[in-house]
C-alpha cells in the first residue's frame, strides 16, 4: 500500500484519462450510430462500442476503488463512508450509463436509451470536472465543460467508428458517410472552439495566468489540436476530390484519420493531467512572468562536465514519519529544484548530454535516406537509456544508496525508468527494422506507437507542487518535448503506412522533431 500512496499521483492522471477516452469513444459511438451511419452496418459498429462501453466500465471502477484505497488508507473512513462522496456518485452514474448502452447496442431500444444513457456520462463526467469546483459561475462553467465533452466525443471518440465503417464499404457509399462525418466534425471544432474559449476565460482569465502549469498545459493543447484540424483539412481535401470524381481514393483519408486519432487521444489524456492542476486563475501569487521565462529560455553553452557525486543533496527520506523529513509530507513528491550547485549541475549535465544524443539520432535519421550506414541510428537510444538509468536519480540504484525495486515507491523515478525502457524498445525494434532484420509494416510501428505514446506520458510526467513557479519553469522545458515526441511519433506513422508517393513530406518532419528535441536539451536550465 505504500508504494501505491507514493504512484499514486502519477496513476491516478493515467486512470483519469484512460477514464475520459474510454467515455470519449462510448459517446462518440452513440454519435455516430444515430446521426452518421443511421442503420448502416450497425452489426460492426455496435461490437465496437460495446467494447468500448466495456472498458468504461472497467477504467471508471478502477479509479473509484483507487481513490477510496487512498481514501481508507489515510483516514478512518469505511466503504459505507464513501458511497456518498461526489467522486464515487459520479462513478456511478457512468458506469450506469455505459453499461446500459452496452445492453441496448444492437437493438431497437436503443435510439430511446442511449440519449438518457448518454446524458447519466455526461453528468458523472461533468461532477468531476474544475467546473463543479467552482465557487462563482458554476452553471456556466458545468455547460460550457459539458459542450466541451460532448463536441470532443463526436468529433474524436466517432472518428475510430468511422474508420471501422469504411473498411467495410465501397466507395460510393463511403463518401456519402464520410461527407455526414465531415459536416458533424466542422459543427464539432466550432463548439469545441467556442466552449474553450469560455473555459479559458473562467479558468485562465488573463495572459499572465498564462505563466502557471495550467495555462502551460492548454498551451500544449491548442497546439497539438492544430495539428489535428491540418490532418484534417487535407481529409476534407480528399473528401471533396472523391466527390467531385477527380480519380482520388480513400486510402489516405483512412490514413490520415488514424493519426488524427492518436493525436487526439493525446489530448484527452492532457485534459486529463489539467485535472490535477489548478486553475490558472487560482494561482495568484507564483505566476511566472514573462522576463523570467525569457530568461530561463534564452540560450546558453550546455554544460558537460559532471561534478562529483559527493556534492550532492542527501537523500530525501521516504517515510513520513522520519525525523528528518521536513514539514508536511505528500506521498509521491520530491523536492522540485535542487538545493546545492552540485544538484543544479548534475541535473542540468544530464539534460545537456541527452540532448547531444538525441540531436545525433536527429541527423543520423535525417541522413538515413542517402547513407544505408546511417541506418544503425536507432542503437544510439541504446547509449541513452542506460545514460539516463544510471544518471537521472542520484538517490536510487545504482549510483545511490536506495535499492532497485525501493526507487521504485517515487512516482517520480518510477516514471524514468518507464521511459529507460520505451528507449530499449525503440532500440531493438527500429534497428532490426531500419537494417531489414524485421521486415514487414507491422513491426515498422513499434517505433511510431513507442514514440507517440512516450510522449503523451510526459504529459503527464509530474513534479511536485511545493513550488508552482518552479513546476512552471520545468514544464516549460517538458512541454515542447512531449509535443515534438508526439508529432515525430505519428509523423513516422504516416510515412510507413501512406501510400508512397504521400510520404514524402513526413519522411523528413519525424527526424527534424527529434533534431529539435536534442536542441531543447541541450537548452535546458534550472536556474
Amino acid at each position: 500500500m505504500a508504494q501505491f500512496l507514493d504512484l499514486f499521483s502519477f496513476l491516478s492522471v493515467l486512470l483519469r484519462g484512460l477514464t475520459l477516452s474510454a467515455e470519449a469513444l462510448t459517446l462518440g459511438g452513440v454519435v455516430f450510430l444515430l446521426l452518421v451511419s443511421r442503420g448502416v452496418l450497425t452489426h460492426k459498429i455496435s461490437r465496437f462500442l460495446i467494447a468500448s462501453c466495456v472498458l468504461l466500465v472497467l477504467s471508471q471502477a478502477g479509479y473509484i476503488a483507487a481513490n477510496s484505497a487512498i481514501l481508507m488508507s489515510s483516514t478512518s473512513l469505511t466503504w459505507l463512508d464513501l458511497v456518498g462522496a461526489g467522486y464515487f456518485v459520479a462513478g456511478l452514474f457512468i458506469m450506469g450509463g455505459g453499461v446500459a448502452i452496452a445492453g441496448a447496442s444492437g437493438t431497437s431500444a436503443g435510439r430511446f436509451v442511449f440519449p438518457v444513457a448518454a446524458g447519466a456520462i455526461l453528468a458523472g463526467s461533468v461532477m468531476t470536472s474544475h467546473a463543479f469546483g467552482r465557487l462563482h459561475d458554476r452553471a456556466l462553467a458545468a455547460g460550457l465543460t459539458l459542450a466541451h465533452q460532448v463536441a470532443t466525443a463526436a468529433w474524436i471518440g466517432a472518428m475510430p467508428y468511422l474508420l471501422v465503417a469504411l473498411r467495410h464499404m465501397e466507395t460510393p457509399q463511403a463518401v456519402i458517410l464520410t461527407n455526414r462525418f465531415s459536416r458533424l466534425a466542422i459543427f464539432c471544432v466550432a463548439v469545441l472552439f467556442a466552449a474553450g474559449m469560455g473555459l479559458s476565460l473562467l479558468y485562465i482569465g488573463s495572459v499572465p495566468a498564462l505563466g502557471t502549469t495550467y495555462g502551460a498545459m492548454v498551451i500544449g493543447k491548442i497546439i497539438l489540436t492544430l495539428a489535428i484540424l491540418s490532418f484534417g483539412s487535407l481529409n476534407f481535401q480528399i473528401v471533396r476530390a472523391v466527390r467531385s470524381g477527380a480519380g482520388a481514393n480513400m486510402l489516405p483519408l483512412r490514413r490520415f484519420a488514424e493519426a488524427e486519432i492518436g493525436i487526439g487521444f493525446t489530448v484527452v489524456l492532457a485534459a486529463a493531467a489539467l485535472t490535477s492542476a489548478p486553475p490558472a486563475i487560482d494561482v495568484k501569487i507564483d505566476r511566472v512572468t514573462a522576463p523570467e521565462i525569457v530568461q530561463r529560455i534564452r540560450p546558453k553553452p550546455p554544460i558537460f562536465e559532471t561534478p562529483p557525486i559527493n556534492q550532492l543533496s542527501p537523500p530525501t527520506p521516504l517515510r513520513s514519519d522520519d525525523p528528518r523529513q521536513p514539514g508536511s509530507f505528500v506521498p509521491g513528491s520530491q523536492r522540485l529544484l535542487p538545493d546545492t550547485p552540485g544538484d543544479i549541475a548534475w541535473s542540468e549535465y544530464n539534460h545537456h548530454w541527452a540532448g547531444l544524443i538525441v540531436l545525433a539520432i536527429g541527423l543520423l535519421g535525417l541522413a538515413s535516406r542517402r547513407f544505408r550506414w546511417a541506418r544503425n541510428w536507432p542503437l544510439i537510444f541504446l547509449a541513452l537509456a542506460a545514460f539516463l538509468l544510471v544518471r537521472s536519480d542520484p538517490e536510487n540504484w545504482p549510483l545511490g544508496p536506495r535499492g532497485f525495486w525501493e526507487s521504485f515507491t517515487i512516482a517520480e523515478v518510477a516514471q524514468h525508468r518507464i521511459f529507460v525502457l520505451l528507449l530499449v524498445l525503440f532500440a531493438a525494434f527500429e534497428w532490426a527494422v531500419q537494417t531489414g532484420h524485421i521486415s514487414g509494416r507491422r513491426a515498422g510501428l513499434v517505433f511510431p506507437l513507442v514514440c507517440a505514446v512516450g510522449g503523451a506520458l510526459l504529459l503527464t510526467h509530474s513534479h511536485s507542487l511545493t513550488n508552482v513557479k518552479q513546476e512552471f519553469l520545468i514544464e516549460l522545458s517538458h512541454l515542447p518535448l512531449a509535443i515534438l515526441a508526439v508529432l515525430a511519433g505519428w509523423s513516422r506513422w504516416l510515412e510507413i503506412r501512406l501510400p508512397a508517393e504521400r510520404t514524402r513530406v513526413f519522411a523528413w518532419v519525424w527526424p527534424a522533431c527529434f533534431v529539435l528535441i536534442g536542441l531543447v536539451l541541450l537548452n535546458y536550465r534550472e536556474v
